[in-house]
């Protein structure tokens, strides 16, 4: 689905991102590599997959839109590096010409060395464009001529039946104030919003976006 917030053109894409075609740029937020992996050091059996499809998400995203940056807005490394954040890299090859962005989040603690050795850019704690501030948490952003566009609270939205039965799906909410953007990771849960009636919400079917 397209829409226009101050006067510039979005993509909001079903796989969960933002494509912005007057900065070339795909925006994500909380990938959360190396979530599956810690969980399963920790004794739980998550499915090693988790990751790799999550990075295929991401690989027909990059193919589709053919961006010159993509950012990711915060929590893109779940904790320490591990074999998810192995493959990632190796992932990343693909991708000699791509820049790689990271507005830092709660989660992204690795080393700046580490980064480094990512070919990952550090944006702390915001990158912004010419109308939007990409944010982790946008109760922190000082930018005040910009809209801020944050992640962190994986938004989600129940959608009600003729029948009033619901089906809880991830979404974009744009407020008054700031955006939210959805989880990128499959392995994520989902924080309900409760939109008022000046603010928008789209959720993300199986099969496309649409406006609730």
């Amino acid at each position: 689905m397209t829409i226009t917030i101050r006067n510039e053109e979005l993509i909001l894409a079903k796989e969960r991102a933002i494509y912005l075609p007057k900065e070339q740029l795909l925006a994500i937020s909380d990938l959360h590599l190396g979530k599956a992996a810690h969980f399963r050091k920790a004794g739980l059996q998550v499915p090693s997959t988790l990751a790799q499809n999550d990075l295929n998400r991401l690989s027909d995203l990059l193919n589709e839109y053919q961006p010159k940056t993509l950012l990711i807005n915060g929590d893109m490394f779940h904790h320490e590096v591990n074999t998810d954040i192995d493959d990632f890299e190796h992932w990343k090859e693909q991708y000699p010409t791509l820049k790689f962005v990271l507005v830092k989040g709660n989660h992204d603690k690795l080393d700046q060395k580490q980064y480094q050795k990512l070919g990952i850019e550090i944006q702390d704690p915001s990158y912004c464009t010419e109308n939007f501030c990409f944010i982790h948490d946008a109760v922190k952003c000082t930018e005040e001529n910009l809209y801020p566009i944050s992640g962190h609270i994986h938004p989600g939205i129940s959608v009600y039946g003729k029948a009033k039965q619901s089906l809880k799906f991830p979404c974009f909410y744009f407020g008054n104030d700031y955006a939210v953007m959805p989880a990128f990771s499959a392995f994520t849960g989902l924080s309900l919003v409760k939109p008022k009636a000046t603010e928008q919400v789209y959720a993300i079917t199986p099969t496309k976006v649409i406006k609730v």
